[in-house]
């Protein structure tokens, strides 16, 4: 079996931009260097990306720093600066059926869900950013007769932003988005394995109006590009989505340099708990297999620890089983296709390593566990399902980032609630109850920044996202992202 013949047709369809863009410019890395871009689809080499490394990366910052001090953006009205924004947003929605494209090819994300959520989502963060900058007011403090003290936000300055893979586009406009309405200029570090997106939108948003050296764009290895924006003495902020390992790499560079801002989104384990007395059992399994297999489990959110109360779990994780085994791995360009691949053979490798040592622990494999599609040449993994899982084994307790479900028992609401938060991360967790008290309690109970009630990932652009524990700190989405692309400001007025 090949997909080539879709994905040569998809390339001739799409703009592919593969060098830095720097102050308003595509340009190859100074070292001349530059990186594989391989489509998991089929494994086919689609482009090569310039290898930005510290030298490129210093371009890029001086290009932020000299649009941000020119204030021909940074004190832009912000009325003014939210009609460019709309425009940007127009922009990319003009361009939607071609990023999903580039999304898909680069990705292995099925492309129903890049036309019909990625980058409609992009689309509507960049909205929502936008109409909300002209709308969010300074204060007056509660001063004496005498004085006036003001409390005013000021944009940061220079942010880096270093964004993952499995989301391209929709997680990096959860960074640049906000901190472009706020005044700041940005440089971007997308993932080395998906940066095809960030590359062409930047384009995409010079010609809407914003102005050269506002949105940079250095691809390259984290290694390189991601270090050196990261150690950075004139950057003032970085802001994060990936790993935890990474996260705290990241967290110790800015200490190491000038103290700069630091906002973390790493990474999960997640609970997803059914009790005995679930609403809906067909729902919940429904939701327990697609809060997993959805983008083929790379996803940070995943609820890869299904936690089932024992009196039902054999029953209940048989309706799981049920739509794993429906799920075939398919062409990821096909519009029918609703599991695709992993991003690339590194991270293939790594989901059926964790799945060898689920076996090895003991773990019960239920259906999936091995490779799929292999003669595509692509990297795919069929959905894979354990049960007798102990919460202290290996795929109970790391971060598979694949399509990796691991089954726990539990006897009863505190035990569950024991198991749950039995883990190094805290970005989400889920419980399907008939009980309104076992609701309430497992919410304040249950250490996530991200809880819910009879549902999986319900959540929009208005809500903050984010983690507790190891899965980082500070916010996206919401209004409540704008407080990490802002510096508070007190000033106070003697009155004689």
């Amino acid at each position: 079996m090949t997909f080539s013949t879709g994905v040569a047709a998809a390339l001739k369809k799409v703009t592919i931009r593969t060098e830095a863009f720097i102050n308003g410019e595509f340009t190859p890395a100074q070292s001349g260097e530059t990186l594989p871009c391989i489509s998991p689809i089929d494994g086919s080499e689609i482009a090569r990306l310039s290898a930005c490394d510290a030298a490129d990366v210093d371009l890029a910052v001086k290009a932020a720093r000299a649009s941000f001090e020119s204030g021909l953006w940074s004190k832009l009205p912000p009325r003014k600066r939210r009609q460019i924004m709309l425009n940007f947003a127009d922009m990319v929605e003009a361009h939607a059926d071609e990023l999903a494209l580039l999304e898909t090819l680069d990705m292995g994300k099925p492309i129903r869900n890049t036309r019909n959520a990625d980058i409609p989502l992009v689309v509507q963060t960049i909205r929502y950013y936008a109409e909300a900058i002209d709308k969010i007011y300074d204060e007056l403090g509660p001063s004496p007769h005498d004085a006036v003290s003001m409390i005013v936000r000021e944009p940061l300055g220079v942010v880096g932003a270093v964004t993952p893979w499995n989301f391209p586009l929709l997680m990096a406009s959860w960074k640049f988005a906000p901190a472009l309405v706020t005044g700041n200029s940005v440089v971007m570090k997308p993932a080395e394995q998906a940066s095809l997106t960030m590359l062409r939108t930047a384009e995409l948003a010079a010609e809407a109006g914003i102005p050269a050296g506002v949105l940079n764009v250095v691809p390259g290895n984290g290694a390189q590009a991601g270090k050196a924006m990261a150690l950075h003495m004139d950057v003032d902020a970085v802001v994060f989505t990936g790993s935890t390992a990474v996260g705290k790499l990241i967290m110790g560079y800015g200490a190491q340099s000038n103290l700069k801002r630091i906002a973390l989104e790493c990474g999960g384990k997640s609970p997803q708990i059914v009790m005995e007395d679930c609403p809906d059992f067909d729902a919940a399994a429904m939701a327990a297999a697609w809060a997993v297999f959805y983008d083929q489990g790379q996803v940070c959110t995943a609820g890869t620890r299904l936690l089932v109360q024992n009196s039902v779990k054999d029953e209940f994780l048989a309706k799981v089983a049920a739509v794993a085994k429906s799920l075939k791995p398919g062409d990821p360009l096909d519009e029918n296709t609703r599991f695709g691949a992993l991003v690339d053979e590194a991270q293939m490798n790594t989901v059926l390593g964790y799945i060898e040592k689920g076996g090895a622990e003991g773990a019960k494999l239920v259906c999936g566990g091995g490779r799929a599609l292999s003669d595509s040449g692509g990297f795919y993994v069929a959905p894979t399902i354990f049960d007798g899982v102990d919460n202290k084994m290996t795929i109970a307790q790391e971060e598979i980032f694949g399509p990796v479900i691991s089954a726990i028992g539990f006897d009863d609401f505190d035990d569950a609630m024991r198991i749950a938060n039995d883990t190094i991360y805290g970005l989400a967790a889920g419980i399907w109850t008939s009980n309104l008290n076992y609701a309430h309690k497992a919410s304040r109970t249950l250490r996530a920044g991200n809880v819910w009630v009879n549902c999986w990932d319900g959540s929009d652009i208005t809500t903050p996202f984010g983690g507790f524990k190891q899965s980082g700190f500070g916010r996206d989405r919401s209004l409540h992202a704008l407080d990490k692309y802002t510096e508070l400001k007190t000033i106070w007025m003697k009155l004689s």
